[in-house]
């Protein structure tokens, strides 16, 4: 069980989940948790391949904790630009978001 194929099956999983959300919701909040979820799943894997083939222990943990505080910012910024196109449309369907095309 303690392998590197379980992980990396594991973090294909969360990453093809999330993708699967961003392309099935029309919903801006369910696509930005969809996207949250494909990160995850890539820290996943950049852990994975820290325990199992890194030489240097510390490499993958910076990385997840870059990749975490790049998806911490991301999230602030999709969430206000969600609330601004909330106050304009007075919805967050995806449909609605098109009709700003000018």
């Amino acid at each position: 069980m303690n392998c590197l194929n379980t992980y990396l099956i594991i973090g294909a999983a969360l990453f093809s989940i999330g993708l699967l959300g961003v392309l099935q919701r029309r919903n801006l909040i369910g696509m930005l948790i969809a996207v949250e979820l494909m990160l995850n799943g890539a820290n996943v894997n950049f852990m994975a391949f820290n325990r199992f083939l890194a030489p240097e222990p510390t490499v993958g943990q910076i990385i997840t904790l870059f990749v975490m505080g790049l998806a911490a910012a991301e999230a602030a910024i999709g969430l206000s630009i969600i609330l601004a196109l909330f106050r304009r449309l007075h919805s967050i369907n995806i449909e609605r978001a098109q009709q700003l095309r000018g």
